[in-house]
């Protein structure tokens, strides 16, 4: 089993993230979930994001990092939407990362210095029509990662709804979400 490190999304540690994470548990993953946003939980997606934009991106990212820094090094990174910054810079960077998962989100691998790490297999998850993921420019990350990464998959699900898998929040899609779930346990588990 893979011992997880989930990272939430702008809204903030929601109910939605620690049931993701639950269902992780269930399967018999070991699953940390550190509350980047140090107990807030914001009611809009625009008030996440000014938060983390007032205490700097930066910071939000380094918390992350603090966060895996007291865990073993052998862990698969998975990030939410804004989650995905840590998840992924420490996927490309930390050695010893044995995965990534980015989910509704991706980043060109050249903003944490270059090439995807050889053998760290990576899974990114988003809705063709989402205004961040698709509008944004991180679909293209994504698919230029597909393309360079020794072992990576793109799954891209019809609509237009970002933060599609949090349960917790108006924007949840089951029929997107449950199979986002399935794939990410069906991943999790070919991990050696």
């Amino acid at each position: 089993m893979a011992e997880v490190l989930v990272f939430h999304h702008g809204h903030g540690l929601t109910a939605g993230v620690r049931e993701f994470a639950e269902r992780l548990r269930e399967a018999g993953h070991t699953v940390h979930v550190p509350d980047l946003f140090e107990g807030q939980v914001f009611d809009s997606l625009e008030e996440g994001i000014g938060y983390a934009e007032k205490i700097g991106f930066g910071t939000f990212v380094a918390r992350g990092t603090a966060a895996a820094e007291k865990l073993p090094a052998e862990l698969v990174y998975l990030g939410f939407s804004l989650g995905v910054l840590p998840a992924q810079k420490l996927a490309q960077t930390r050695p010893g990362a044995k995965a990534a998962v980015l989910i509704e989100a991706c980043v060109p691998v050249s903003e944490f210095g270059g090439a995807w790490p050889q053998g760290v297999p990576v899974q990114i998850h988003g809705m063709d029509a989402d205004p961040f993921f698709a509008a944004e420019g991180d679909v293209d990350a994504a698919r230029a990662l597909v393309e360079t990464a020794q072992d990576a998959e793109l799954f891209l699900y019809p609509g237009d709804r970002h933060l599609f898998t949090d349960s917790s929040l108006p924007s949840y899609e089951e029929q997107a979400a449950t199979r986002t779930t399935s794939r990410v346990l069906g991943f999790l588990d070919r991990i050696k």
